[in-house]
């Protein structure tokens, strides 16, 4: 492969502006703009507004009927940045703290480098997707025509992940990251005051024992052969110390890799609800929101991802998959794909875990996501 490392300088300046004027969900507005002309200028074919403020650039070359797809995520999360350097967020509220930023620029450094060597025979179609933060911008895409306007062999995305070495690239067959399912549940009994209990049915105490019961529903209904997370994170409820409050909101995420475990922790989830709501002469209500799939990478495109990966990279089968969940599994269910996991960490600097808001790309990766992107792109669409 010849190089990219003279890509590499305005793309770290491209990262850093991007990271500067982070864009929430759906509003990728400018993120979009820059990458649709930086795609123009290199002679890419480029389609705005699919699936909201997606971009797909379309480069063919040769005349095999032969495609791929390779994917990028543009969105900030609502988080306030609290680093100090010189790019840091110009957007309260905003923030690239999962390293969309840096996926970007790597997509774009590999559609720079695919233009001007053209060693490939084939259709690339670099996807740059809106909402990934919990918004499901890949599952709109799919639904605004991405795969039947785009047609892809394969799809691929990668991921820059802090708990790997820089220099590691790492993937497997089958799960590779966790169903996301989210829930509240309203309790809600009279309300009154606190030195009359009996007159009142307690929201308080309802939610306490909802709370309990529900901590138990992973270690006595799922198999301990099986993997599942149940996490409440938030209970709100009453505003003074003399006032029973009328209601009480739980909330949480569920986080398995088989369907057949969601439903049994959705069904237990439910059950566990109506009988609170029986014992404690309160109303419970249950909103159960199954928004993201497993992600789940198909055999075949692993074993060419990690081939890929072996000629840029010190390529690893990860062991186990990762309870943290990503919209890509969408495209993965109706393309074959798979997602990769990108190594950033430096034993000289303490690695920020994705989501904290002292998080930051690591710029010195930029290289091998390129070349990773490229090998992909190269090895599939391989000149006869």
């Amino acid at each position: 492969m010849s190089a990219v490392d003279d890509l590499v300088p305005a793309l770290v300046a491209l990262r850093r502006d991007i990271h500067a004027h982070p864009e929430l969900g759906y509003r990728e507005h400018r993120t979009a703009a820059l990458i649709a002309a930086q795609l123009r200028a290199i002679g890419v074919e480029v389609h705005e507004g699919i699936g909201g403020t997606g971009v797909v650039g379309v480069l063919h070359h040769g005349t095999s009927p032969r495609t791929i797809g390779l994917r990028a995520d543009m969105d900030a999360l609502p988080i306030e940045e609290q680093n100090d350097h010189a790019w840091r967020s110009t957007m309260p509220g905003a923030f690239h703290g999962c390293g969309h930023d840096g996926h970007v620029a790597m997509l774009l450094g590999a559609a720079q480098h695919l233009a001007r060597t053209r060693e490939f025979d084939g259709t690339i179609h670099f996807i740059f997707q809106p909402a990934e933060e919990g918004l499901g911008g890949a599952r709109a895409m799919v639904r605004d025509g991405l795969f039947t306007r785009f047609p892809c062999d394969r799809v691929f995305a990668l991921h820059n992940w802090p708990d790997l070495p820089m220099g590691t690239i790492a993937t497997r067959p089958g799960p590779i990251m966790g169903a996301a399912d989210k829930f509240e549940i309203v309790v809600t009994g009279r309300g009154g005051h606190a030195a009359i209990p009996h007159d009142t049915p307690d929201a308080i105490l309802a939610a306490a024992q909802l709370a309990t019961q529900l901590n138990t529903v992973v270690s006595r209904r799922i198999a301990p052969t099986a993997s599942a997370v149940l996490s409440i994170t938030r209970i709100n409820g009453g505003h003074t110390h003399n006032v029973l409050p009328a209601s009480v909101v739980l909330g949480g995420t569920i986080r398995t890799f088989d369907p057949a475990v969601q439903d049994v922790i959705e069904d237990a989830v439910r059950g566990i609800a109506a009988g609170v709501a029986l014992s404690f002469d309160v109303t419970v209500e249950v909103e159960y929101d199954r928004y993201y799939p497993a992600t789940i990478n198909h055999a075949d495109a692993a074993a060419e991802a990690m081939a890929a990966a072996a000629t840029v990279g010190e390529a690893q089968l990860a062991p186990e998959p990762a309870f943290t969940s990503e919209d890509f599994s969408f495209m993965l269910q109706v393309c074959p794909g798979a997602y990769v996991w990108l190594g950033q960490a430096r034993p000289e600097l303490p690695s920020m875990p994705l989501h904290n808001p002292r998080y930051d790309f690591n710029d010195a990766v930029l290289p091998l996501g390129i070349r990773l992107h490229v090998a992909l792109a190269e090895r599939h669409l391989a000149k006869a």
